[in-house]
């Protein structure tokens, strides 16, 4: 059974950081292209960044220089570090892990953990 377990959300002030991490289970990790997303109360869920099994990243616009994904595949564990937040950045963030095969998809969501950015 896949399993993605995040942690590390919590409330910090605006221009502070936090780290969340999200280790996976039951699946080969390496092999696996992972993200973060984020739904903000009354908006739809949106890409905040990505890892391909290869190591490349891709990040939105409203995070750049700000927000860095990286993977440890010895541990199956994705990290985002998220620096100088501000409180737009407030929001769920889920782990997202997904591969794409001949034959099908493969897309696994965690639960979810709250980052509160206010002062």
């Amino acid at each position: 059974q896949v399993q993605l377990v995040e942690s590390g959300g919590g409330l910090v002030q605006p221009g502070g950081s936090l780290t969340l991490s999200c280790i996976a289970s039951g699946l080969s990790f390496s092999i696996f292209d992972m993200g973060w997303y984020r739904q903000a109360p009354g908006k739809q869920r949106e890409l905040v960044a990505a890892i391909t099994s290869g190591g490349s990243t891709n990040s939105a616009d409203s995070v750049k220089g700000r927000f860095i994904i990286s993977r440890d595949n010895a541990k199956n564990t994705v990290v985002l570090q998220m620096n100088s937040l501000k409180s737009e950045d407030t929001a769920a963030y889920y782990c997202n892990a997904r591969f794409d095969s001949s034959f099908r998809t493969n897309n696994y969501w965690g639960q979810g953990t709250q980052v509160i950015v206010s002062s």
